[in-house]
């Protein structure tokens, strides 16, 4: 058999919290994406549910490997964290990270992206959507505890990741403004005062994609459109390193 190059796609990966995990369900953000990113792209889901700031930078080094970054041919990396880095000290301490700790480990999760030939101009920070507390509430008396997040305090780590992002010189999306922009019922946005309804990942994914359309604009389709094929010897089209 005659030696041929392996076809390598390009990598976005989408890491996060739970926020992230459960997006590629039908209609979720990371599934709108990678579908426009069919044939460019592998859209890749490291979303983590229940994760924070602090344990997400300690696993980021066994999700990405930086002994040969130009082999992994990373397009960009999401980063969305802080739903959980906000719950409240004295009522979930498991899940919290003081605010400080959380900007910093932002920036610590930016570095070791850039160790592994992930430059800031390729990361997306998302910070957090506000919190509707009545809804939440509701799921956390299910769940046998106490409201457990505040509205006012994920605006805190909202604003913490805005302002890591322009430090590190990566882009944001503040979905804590965007939702709220012009006075809009963000409520509409959330299926249970902390996650995304479908209404909210339509919002995510098209807001998403104006971020992270430049960078992945210039990528070629992999593989020859079908018309294009020669079907008097299709080898000469399909094995080409075009």
């Amino acid at each position: 058999m005659s030696k041929f190059k392996t076809v390598s796609w390009p990598k976005v990966i989408l890491f996060g919290d739970s926020i992230t995990q459960v997006s590629f369900q039908a209609k979720g953000w990371g599934s709108d994406i990678a579908d426009k990113l069919a044939r460019k792209c592998d859209v890749v889901n490291r979303g983590l549910s229940g994760y924070n700031s602090r344990w997400a930078k300690i696993v980021l080094p066994r999700l990405i490997n930086n002994q040969n970054p130009a082999e992994q041919n990373i397009a960009a990396v999401t980063v969305f964290f802080g739903a959980n880095d906000a719950a409240l000290e004295d009522k979930n301490s498991r899940q919290h990270v003081p605010l400080q700790e959380y900007a910093e480990n932002l920036k610590e999760i930016t570095r070791l992206l850039a160790s592994a030939g992930v430059s800031p101009d390729k990361v997306i920070f998302i910070a957090p959507p506000p919190i509707h507390e009545p809804a939440w509430e509701k799921e956390c008396k299910l769940k046998g505890c106490p409201l457990n997040r505040l509205y006012s305090v994920a605006g805190q780590y909202a604003q913490a990741c805005v302002t890591a992002a322009g430090q590190c010189g990566v882009d944001v999306l503040d979905l804590w403004t965007l939702m709220q922009k012009d006075g809009q019922d963000y409520t509409l946005y959330l299926s249970d005062g902390l996650h995304l309804s479908e209404k909210g990942n339509q919002f995510v994914a098209q807001h998403l994609w104006g971020l992270l359309e430049k960078l992945v604009a210039d990528l070629p389709f992999i593989l020859p459109y079908w018309g294009d094929v020669d079907p008097k010897s299709p080898e000469n089209s399909l094995l080409s390193d075009q």
